[in-house]
């Protein structure tokens, strides 16, 4: 009997998982949930492929179950889930891989110390996708697990490209723009051929829009530019991040208002995005119902930034064939879709206002120069294919 792949994505106060089947050389999603709230409120809920809940549990508010203790549980799940056959391996998602790590890694210890380096470049994901990382190690260390990460596609970006305009020190030293979203940006790839062969060949521009939200330049498949640069706070404004960001306004902060680092910290990833410019929420959904003005005025900026964005893309590639929308906001959301293709008319985008209702998958007319798309990430799956791999 074949085995199965187990794939983690651990965050603050939730650890997701989601559990692949291995048959005929494929792998087949079984089983995916999440642990959350594991520091105030426990639940935990697990479902099949067809979404059908399968197992759940809430500790009640108070407890205080950790990342230790939501592993343990999930586990516990994962063994009456493979009924006796063979965890093969548990793949991770890990936000940062540096410079070093440009393809997915079986972990040690000496690899997950390395990995610690990069916490202050991802404050908000690192040090939680590296505790589940460590948990393992230290109580199933006979379990192989691989790190994947969301730095690596970006290594295809030329060097000009990933270069500030600092002294050449920085840049060895690794202060340079390094790209994120990558495991969702890989997933996109790999299914572009099967959607669109010219984009696949040509020169695409994939928006991952989300809570985290960025947009990625693909050249023949591959990356070749990024809104994200150093930290993952760059670049489009998101739910509560700021994204780019003139540099004199954390001089003015520190100089005028008295902000420490960990204050202006705070300020660019917890405060800021939609939550801050509209005062109501980070989530799109609710902004677009709201009537009220600054919900509309965070939208507009959200639309503004990516018409800005999409520009800049465009001219480092040179030219435009396809648009790509993915993530949960580029998936599920008609009017942002609508708005970023009627700003994008200048490149060639021509909306198919019905098909965009339905949700596409292409969502632009017959006639358009550019193709436009809605194709829906599986971080999860690239996970689980790199980890089958790399173990095999």
């Amino acid at each position: 009997m074949q085995g199965a792949i187990a794939v983690v994505n651990a965050g603050s106060s939730s650890i997701k998982f989601s559990l692949f089947a291995q048959r005929d050389g494929a792998l087949e999603l079984e089983n995916r949930g999440q642990a959350e709230g594991i520091y105030v409120a426990p639940t935990f809920r697990a479902f099949d492929a067809a979404g059908k809940l399968m197992a759940e549990k809430d500790w009640g508010k108070g407890v205080k179950l950790g990342h230790d203790g939501a592993l343990d549980h999930l586990r516990e799940f994962l063994r009456n889930a493979l009924a006796g056959r063979t965890l093969l391996g548990v793949g991770h998602r890990v936000v940062h891989g540096g410079l070093k790590y440009t393809k997915p890694v079986r972990m040690d210890r000496e690899v997950l110390g390395a990995l610690e380096a990069f916490v202050p470049l991802a404050p908000l994901h690192q040090p939680h996708n590296l505790a589940a990382i460590r948990l393992l190690l230290e109580r199933a260390p006979e379990l192989p697990q691989v790190a994947c990460f969301d730095t690596s596609f970006h290594r295809s970006n030329p060097d000009v490209a990933q270069r500030f305009a600092l002294p050449a020190e920085l840049h060895d030293a690794g202060v340079r723009r390094y790209g994120f979203h990558g495991l969702s940006y890989e997933y996109v790839a790999s299914r572009l051929p099967q959607v669109d062969a010219r984009a696949a060949a040509g020169r695409t521009v994939v928006l991952h829009l989300g809570n985290g939200a960025s947009m990625c330049a693909l050249a023949k498949g591959a990356s070749a530019a990024s809104t994200m640069g150093f930290t993952a706070v760059d670049g489009l404004p998101m739910g509560t991040r700021s994204g780019n960001l003139d540099p004199g306004v954390i001089l003015f902060l520190m100089n005028q208002r008295g902000m420490d680092a960990r204050a202006i910290e705070n300020l660019l990833y917890k405060k800021s995005g939609l939550l801050g410019v509209s005062g109501i929420s980070s989530d799109m959904r609710e902004l677009l119902k709201s009537k009220e003005p600054r919900a509309a005025l965070a939208v507009d900026l959200f639309v503004y930034r990516i018409r800005r964005e999409l520009g800049s893309l465009v001219a480092a590639l040179g030219g435009l064939d396809a648009l790509v929308f993915t993530a949960g906001i580029g998936e599920r959301s008609a009017p942002i879709r609508e708005r970023v293709c009627r700003d994008a008319a200048w490149a060639g985008v021509e909306l198919d206002a019905a098909a965009n209702q339905r949700n596409g998958p292409r969502i632009s007319s017959a006639a358009s120069r550019v193709s436009a798309w809605v194709v829906p990430t599986n971080e999860e799956l690239m996970i689980a294919q790199h980890t089958a791999r790399l173990l095999a």
